[in-house]
């Protein structure tokens, strides 16, 4: 089956799709995204995604392309022409297409991109065994709460994880504190059971996978702290993980090389992982 994008109100053959040289996502990075997972044809999370995709349309003060209901319809119709039982819908708002001048123009219309694909079943070793991360300088702008498409930094951050063959990288700010992943949000577990993870201010990008596993910790009654952490405690923590849409919840065993614990998923991490994929695939 050949792979189908909706581009600015057109479904067209994914090698074709494309979009004008003036575009502001292109020349700017001005524009919006959103992932959302696809499992069993079912959209995980949909709702929390399309507010965060409006609040960061809002932040941005590009106007919304279609009403939410029109959305939803498109973003199944693009699922649907790519045949995606499990994988992920990947939607992008710029502010449209214009001469190149860096303040707004006038009467310009937003763009909307919508694509899927699909994808395979994550290896399920991940989940037995953990993943590495290292930490790296965050060098990001201060509005990292917009889910933008300006994703230079992140992209640098996430070669060095390669590089250093992990996972992924932690971000950390002047004062020695994880503020998040490259595309992840970043949890410890204190030696005394506590669940932490930096608040969502405009430092991190407010996780929709985040917040559904704050819910389940709030229905399963563990403590939970949202604070600041240092590299210092993640490596003296009892349990580290992250979370994303596309990561699902993955225990870290090691950072920078330093096993946390004993090197292994802890019970509350598995827990917890088992809880939010019961959520995924619930429809």
């Amino acid at each position: 089956m050949s792979r189908v994008a909706y581009v600015a109100g057109q479904y067209l053959p994914h090698r074709q799709a494309a979009v004008h040289i003036e575009d502001r996502g292109y020349q700017f990075g001005d524009g919006v995204y959103e992932v959302i997972a696809v499992v069993g044809g079912h959209l995980v999370d949909e709702a929390p995604h399309l507010v965060r995709l409006r609040r960061s349309l809002s932040e941005l003060r590009i106007p919304a392309p279609m009403s939410d209901a029109a959305l939803r319809l498109v973003i199944r119709e693009v699922i649907r022409r790519n045949g995606v039982e499990t994988g992920i819908v990947y939607l992008q708002v710029t502010r449209g297409v214009a001469p190149r001048e860096h303040a707004f123009p006038k009467a310009v219309k937003p763009v909307l991109v919508i694509t899927s694909r699909r994808s395979r079943p994550a290896d399920p070793r991940l989940g037995r065994e953990g993943i590495a991360v290292i930490t790296i300088p965050d060098i990001r702008w201060q509005r990292c709460d917009i889910k933008s498409v300006a994703l230079v930094p992140n992209v640098l951050g996430k070669q060095q994880a390669r590089e250093a063959r992990a996972y992924e990288a932690w971000q950390v700010d002047r004062d020695g504190h994880v503020t998040e992943g490259t595309s992840t949000n970043a949890w410890i577990v204190t030696p005394d059971g506590a669940v932490v993870t930096r608040a969502a201010d405009n430092a991190i990008l407010n996780g929709v996978t985040r917040g559904a596993v704050l819910d389940i910790i709030g229905c399963e009654g563990y403590r939970f702290v949202e604070r600041p952490f240092s590299v210092a405690e993640a490596k003296a923590a009892r349990e580290a993980f992250l979370t994303s849409t596309t990561a699902d919840l993955l225990a870290v065993v090691r950072i920078d090389g330093f096993p946390v614990a004993d090197g292994k998923p802890g019970p509350l991490s598995r827990k917890l992982r088992e809880a939010y994929l019961s959520h995924a695939t619930a429809v």
